[in-house]
């Protein structure tokens, strides 16, 4: 949960308090209107329920007897 709520966040639209999504590509902003939902303004609110953290990555399932072995 750390990379979810740190502090540090790249201001994006799609993640943004005062936004609303339409698509995957575009958002309605408050401030500007419709844009892209990559764009960052000054009026940046972070809304940790937007943001959709990575996927974890699966681990390797073909792993071998000499894989274990000193």
């Amino acid at each position: 949960m750390k990379s979810l709520f740190r502090r540090n966040i790249d201001p994006r639209c799609v993640y943004c308090a005062k936004s609303t999504p339409l698509d995957e590509k575009e958002v309605a902003c408050v401030k500007k209107g419709v844009v892209d939902a990559y764009d960052q303004c000054r009026s940046f609110k972070y809304d940790p329920l937007k943001r959709v953290p990575p996927k974890p990555v699966k681990l390797r399932q073909d792993f071998q007897k000499e894989d274990f072995a000193l």
